[in-house]
């Protein structure tokens, strides 16, 4: 690949042209919004610029909404030699396409498994893709030299191809990405009036739970739209779930004992079957998940701290595998919690304590 044409300048968009200007592809940037074409061309992205003839692959990265209309426009153009989206659905672009009588050999939808809370151009890196999934959906009629293409852009962009079929893609998806935002903005919504006292004593559980709900609704409306029924009857489990949660709470007001017991019960099954799921999360580089010894260090919220952390753990022979902060209500301090293997903890527990850090047991 020598030339490609992005439409949609975006955080996606901008950070696929970003990685290809990088491996030295020209690139062309195109957007409804001129100016914001502009700052992505000011940022390294490419050029704003229009190419002289037809490139050698065409990105879309449009909404949702807008795919099949945008490829459908590019492609009755002739822009490129081979056409693909990065939305985050894959079934209904394809259908509207197919709807439009075009010859699809020359197009593959793709969806790179990546994103940030925030968009926009200013938003986008070269290496938001880098080691994340980047799931290609080719049919029997998708070209040779179209789906060598998408490889070639997911290896630029240092991602891991993931072929599947694209309605299965849009049940996945809406499993692992689209119930869980509407569900943390349902959890999120319930601190919007929220007494401030309460709201104070939030801890590293609901940042964790809430974190994905800072997203953009007006994008998320666009996403859900193109893909509202997997994601309905997801909701629709968890509704029965819920509901079944409640009785059993409930229960566990009663005074009668075995109310109680039945309550305890309930309250356990749904908590077990939530273990059962959260240990299928893939782990460290999509790997089986393992188990992790937990060091836990006190540091000052002062520059340098988390560097020097590193670095005596570094010295004592131990790669950390994972890392979480929790910062102290009302003080400028926190506690970095170190994941290492088991064998690991007690290695990096004496180094610390060896070099001053503050380890809470």
């Amino acid at each position: 690949m020598r030339t490609a044409v992005v439409i949609g300048t975006g955080l996606i968009g901008t950070s696929a042209a970003l990685a290809l200007s990088q491996r030295g592809v020209t690139v062309h940037l195109v957007d409804h919004d001129p100016e914001q074409a502009r700052t992505a061309a000011a940022l390294g992205a490419g050029t704003d610029g229009p190419p002289e003839g037809p490139v050698d692959l065409a990105i879309v990265a449009a909404p949702p909404a807008h795919v099949a209309g945008v490829l459908a426009d590019a492609m009755e153009r002739g822009v490129a030699r081979g056409y693909l989206d990065v939305a985050s659905v894959k079934g209904g672009p394809r259908r509207e396409l197919e709807q439009r009588g075009l010859d699809l050999s020359a197009y593959i939808g793709t969806h790179p498994m990546s994103g940030r809370e925030k968009s926009g151009p200013l938003a986008a890196g070269a290496d938001l893709f880098e080691g994340r999934p980047w799931v290609l959906t080719p049919t029997r009629d998708t070209d040779t030299e179209v789906l060598n293409l998408a490889l070639e852009l997911v290896s630029h962009c240092r991602a891991v191809p993931v072929v599947m079929d694209a309605d299965a893609h849009d049940r996945a998806v809406a499993l692992v990405s689209h119930m869980p935002h509407l569900v943390a903005g349902m959890v999120a919504a319930r601190l919007e009036h929220a007494e401030e006292a309460a709201v104070r004593l939030c801890g590293q559980g609901i940042r964790d739970v809430t974190r994905i709900a800072a997203s953009d609704p007006r994008m998320w409306i666009d996403i859900l739209s193109a893909n509202p029924g997997p994601v309905a009857d997801l909701l629709t489990d968890i509704g029965a779930d819920l509901e079944e949660t409640v009785r059993s709470l409930r229960a566990l007001q009663s005074s009668d004992e075995d109310k109680r017991r039945e309550g305890s019960t309930g309250i356990e099954d749904v908590l077990r079957r939530g273990n059962a799921g959260q240990i299928r999360v893939p782990g460290k580089h999509g790997s089986a998940p393992r188990a992790y010894e937990i060091v836990a260090v006190l540091i000052d919220d002062q520059p340098g701290q988390l560097a020097r952390i590193f670095a005596d753990a570094g010295r004592a022979g131990v790669n950390v595998e994972d890392i979480r902060i929790e910062h102290a209500t009302g003080q400028q301090a926190g506690l970095v919690q170190l994941m290492v293997e088991p064998k690991a903890a007690p290695v990096l527990t004496a180094a610390l304590r060896e070099r001053g850090w503050s380890i809470r047991q």
